[in-house]
């Protein structure tokens, strides 16, 4: 179970099927992760991409806060059912296009095609730390992110990510965000 935090939907409370093993992103880091955005977007006027969507948490909490353009890309199809019928639930259907699939093959698969605001992962905590890396490298080389835009990485806090482009890692308990710089114009041109 999560709740939305703030926006037309703010306190709505969202109960998963028992079945899934799920991980969403406790409402304190949340609230916090929101804070951070609301004081530098204007949620009505990004576009946004959530990998590793899971259940929809970060979706529906940019959904109600106004946002209408938001991608989510999750592998089990039980989890994109249920957010397309939570999203459909609460008139959340336009904003929210879900994209079943592999967040590494879809990345690869859509590169140079549309940039965002804001990318936000919420990988796994047991994927291997080269995976992270990889994930960091495929949003940054392949223009997923516009001039103003940022890649949010949720990890366990006792990852340490270091890179280039980290301007920010918060930490709230054992869940830390890590904040990252798109490239500038001339930075890892890929041939």
């Amino acid at each position: 179970m999560f709740r939305i935090i703030s926006g037309k939907w703010k306190a709505k409370k969202i109960a998963a099927p028992k079945n899934f093993e799920v991980r969403p992103t406790t409402d304190f880091a949340k609230e916090a992760l929101f804070s951070i955005l609301e004081n530098k977007y204007d949620m009505q006027s990004v576009s946004v991409l959530d990998l590793f969507a899971g259940i929809g948490s970060i979706s529906l909490e940019f959904a109600s806060r106004g946002c209408q353009d938001i991608t989510s890309v999750e592998m089990n199809p039980k989890h994109t059912a249920f957010i397309n019928s939570t999203a459909s639930d609460l008139d959340m259907a336009l904003q929210i296009n879900v994209q079943r699939g592999d967040v590494f093959d879809w990345l690869k698969k859509f590169r140079n095609k549309k940039a965002f605001e804001i990318v936000f992962s919420d990988a796994p905590f047991e994927m291997e730390e080269k995976k992270y890396y990889e994930l960091i490298s495929l949003v940054l080389n392949n223009k997923y992110l516009k001039e103003n835009g940022v890649l949010i990485v949720e990890h366990q806090s006792r990852m340490k990510l270091d890179h280039p482009n980290l301007a920010d890692t918060r930490k709230y308990g054992n869940v830390s965000f890590s904040f990252f710089e798109p490239n500038k114009e001339n930075d890892n041109q890929e041939l």
